[in-house]
């Protein structure tokens, strides 16, 4: 492209041109411009500049914009199903809806139950999506003529969270060396089942015998369910927890300590490469050797991969016990809402974690990304609207009229999507507060 067009689309950014630009620039000129109507986040057609670089950033908006439309949509249709359950009336989903909502599940607690409810809450977790990182950086890195070569099966990142794989330098942090092994003492805290010989609290299912009661049994009169008492045979762990027996599953012991072998996987900080999942941001790997454009292309990669990013679902588990005198037909009724406030309540919390990772980067109240997503994506776009582009990107000039509305579109896109979710993540924040006994 000739080099009056990358001064004028420059200008045209920075503001001075904005109004005049669409009509200076309507023909094409050479073979080499590209020309057609318009593409737009709104409708989806999204080769908007015709460059890999700036189209990657309009991408991961419209995937942004996309992802908080459909779960705050999901959290709502999830929680509005509860309310019916629970005999509270249809209405805005906000905090002081949570509130009535969780008002009336507690009180089905304190009128069926003798003690109350233990709840055991696992949070999800969120990563962003390193397929579609990998994809972008490919896609950006061959618009610039390299030698793109991309094995999915052999990718590895530099993981700014924490990694669960392979690590090809130190792995670093509490419990990060995960030992996989049939069964083995485990020092540290065992994921999957505890083998206990003598007795101990299970937290998690226990098959066996149990000392106190036990919530269900199998066809031998053996336990197979919670155990509030002492479980003697195989506990089925909810999450990871100590171990008084043998660990089949994976162990999460200190780095440096004994049965942390070299073969062991990463659950970790890793200071270099991680061949697995990366909880948190990272930067996408190159898909070519030697190529001059894969700083640049980075920043669209990451943007479209966090915007993409995916939580898995919580665990809960209840341990209760109904009060005395109450009739089959109460505990039919109460079984049936408490199955309903699972069910619905994993899909509640899995969405509203999603949504609160994309907009404060937090997971659990921790900060996972850093910045969050929303800001990180926006913070690409003002920055990319404020030098206005500096010249270096090659852009057909019959596209420069599609990329100042693009930009416009952009930044309005993102203030609404950010605008419009605020009430949900802080009805998000209350209703985990039901599990978590906050």
């Amino acid at each position: 492209m000739m080099k009056h067009h990358k001064q004028l689309l420059g200008l045209m950014i920075g503001g001075t041109l904005i109004g005049a630009g669409a009509t200076t620039l309507q023909g094409c000129d050479a073979a080499e411009d590209l020309c057609g109507p318009c593409g737009s986040i709104a409708t989806g057609q999204l080769s908007i500049a015709g460059n890999a670089q700036l189209d990657g950033f309009f991408n991961a908006v419209a995937t942004f914009q996309g992802a908080t439309a459909k779960v705050k949509a999901d959290f709502d249709a999830e929680i509005l199903a509860l309310g019916e359950v629970f005999g509270v009336a249809e209405g805005t989903v906000n905090a002081d809806y949570i509130g009535q909502l969780k008002a009336a599940i507690q009180g089905e607690f304190t009128a069926n139950l003798e003690g109350g409810i233990s709840i055991k809450y696992t949070p999800p977790k969120c990563e962003a999506n390193v397929n579609v990182a990998v994809e972008a950086q490919a896609s950006c890195e061959a618009s610039a003529e390299c030698d793109v070569q991309v094995d999915p099966g052999m990718v590895s990142v530099a993981c700014e969270g924490k990694c669960s794989g392979g690590c090809s330098g130190s792995c670093s942090g509490e419990l990060s060396c995960a030992v996989e092994a049939p069964s083995i003492q485990c020092e540290g805290m065992c994921e999957g089942t505890c083998n206990i010989e003598g007795g101990a609290m299970c937290d998690g299912k226990c098959n066996g015998e149990c000392s106190g009661t036990c919530s269900a049994t199998d066809a031998e009169g053996n336990c197979a369910g919670t155990c509030d008492g002492m479980c003697t045979g195989a506990c089925e762990l909810n999450a990871a927890a100590s171990c008084e027996g043998t660990c089949s599953g994976t162990c999460l012991v200190d780095q440096g300590s004994a049965s942390c072998t070299a073969e062991a996987e990463c659950r970790g900080s890793c200071d270099a490469e991680c061949s697995g999942s990366c909880e948190g941001s990272f930067e996408p790997p190159s898909a070519s050797a030697d190529c001059s454009a894969t700083a640049e292309c980075e920043a669209q990669a990451s943007a479209q991969a966090e915007a993409s990013l995916e939580c898995t679902p919580p665990a809960l588990e209840f341990t209760y016990g109904f009060k005395a005198g109450l009739d089959a037909q109460a505990k039919a009724e109460f079984l049936a809402k408490l199955d309903a406030l699972k069910v619905h309540g994993v899909a509640a919390l899995q969405a509203g974690a999603r949504l609160t990772a994309l907009i404060d980067g937090k997971v659990d109240g921790e900060v996972v990304f850093n910045p969050s997503p929303f800001d990180n994506l926006t913070g690409e776009i003002k920055a990319l609207v404020d030098v206005g582009i500096s010249g270096e990107l090659d852009i057909p000039a019959g596209r420069l009229p599609c990329v100042i509305p693009a930009f416009q579109e952009a930044a309005s896109a993102l203030a609404d999507a950010g605008g419009s979710v605020g009430v949900t993540v802080a009805a998000q924040a209350e209703f985990v507060t039901i599990f978590t006994g906050g």
